[in-house]
């Protein structure tokens, strides 16, 4: 689990920690997601978007989600 925690809270993707850039990759593809099923009426452009892409990309934001639990909860064990 060290090497997880160092890992995770070094600095090496800029001033934040690489947890926290799990974190907002994790928010934007579940936010992505979200709008692609959200806006399929009103956007003509998403009509065409099959639901497998829509679960893709919710999948690639639970992988993002799980990693970046996985290296929070490395600080306390």
């Amino acid at each position: 689990m060290a090497a997880l925690r160092a890992f995770g809270y070094g600095h090496s993707l800029g001033p934040f920690p690489v947890v926290v850039w799990f974190g907002i990759a994790a928010l934007v593809f579940f936010l992505t997601a979200a709008l692609l099923a959200g806006l399929k009426k009103q956007v003509p452009l998403f009509r065409k978007v099959p639901v497998r892409a829509h679960r893709a990309i919710a999948l690639v934001g639970f992988a993002f989600a799980v990693i970046h639990l996985l290296l929070g909860l490395s600080t306390y064990v």
